[in-house]
């Protein structure tokens, strides 16, 4: 009964549609936002942090050319190590795209599940990898315990912990499988998958069919390997 009148409550204070009409801030009056606009505010910082990198990459690549054709600088080995670092800023954002972006999965993940009120969010550690930062949480509602640790990446590849998570966030997915954690206001989102994958394994088991086709259905049902962040396939 418990379990029931949480999801009644996360139901509840789910957010609504925005009209057509609405203005282009996610939030409104009532303290609905729309989860459109959230995801186009992830994909926005995605082709952002894409674009500035890349910029990076062929300034990098173009300045012994400016140097030695415009400004008459000698032409030496040494000059053209800026075109190997740009080379590698390039290749890197390319890498870092491939495994370490989850825009794309976390927008079908709320095509298939519902965004439910999580009122307390608790970062518990955080490490660095070459894809971005992984975050330890774990996301409850009131009256919860026992709710698994869990894995969490920012969607549009940023590394620093999204601001405003204290009060709580909202959530849609599954915790024996994963979801997406997003940030009141829809300014923020983040990638979910459970730090112990294994351990789930009863739940998963003995969930429903219903349950596991969803799940199938928004690609969380595989396992993620913790030295890849959230690496497809694995």
């Amino acid at each position: 009964m418990a379990e029931k009148e949480d999801v009644m409550a996360g139901d509840a204070q789910r957010p609504g549609p925005v009209g057509a009409d609405a203005s282009a801030d996610a939030g409104t009056a009532d303290g609905t936002w729309n989860v459109a606009v959230a995801l186009r505010r992830q994909y926005t910082a995605l082709v952002w942090l894409l674009v500035v990198r890349l910029l990076i990459a062929g300034g990098l690549c173009l300045l012994p050319i400016v140097l030695v054709r415009c400004l008459g600088v000698p032409n030496t080995g040494v000059l053209w190590l800026s075109t190997v670092a740009g080379m590698g800023v390039a290749f890197f954002t390319v890498y870092r795209f491939g495994y370490g972006i989850r825009v794309f999965q976390s927008a079908r993940v709320l095509r298939h599940y519902p965004l439910e009120f999580r009122h307390r969010v608790v970062k518990k550690r955080e490490r660095w990898t070459q894809y971005g930062n992984v975050f330890e949480v774990r996301v409850t509602t009131r009256g919860q315990n026992g709710a698994p640790l869990m894995l969490a990446v920012n969607t549009a590849g940023r590394r620093r912990w999204p601001e405003g998570l204290e009060g709580g966030a909202w959530f849609a997915g599954d915790a024996a499988f994963g979801g997406v954690l997003v940030a009141p206001g829809g300014e923020a989102m983040l990638f979910l998958k459970p730090a112990h994958w294994d351990k789930l394994a009863p739940e998963r088991e003995q969930a429903g069919a219903e349950r596991v086709s969803r799940a199938e259905r928004a690609r969380l049902h595989r396992k993620t390997t913790r030295s890849w962040i959230m690496k497809p396939g694995m």
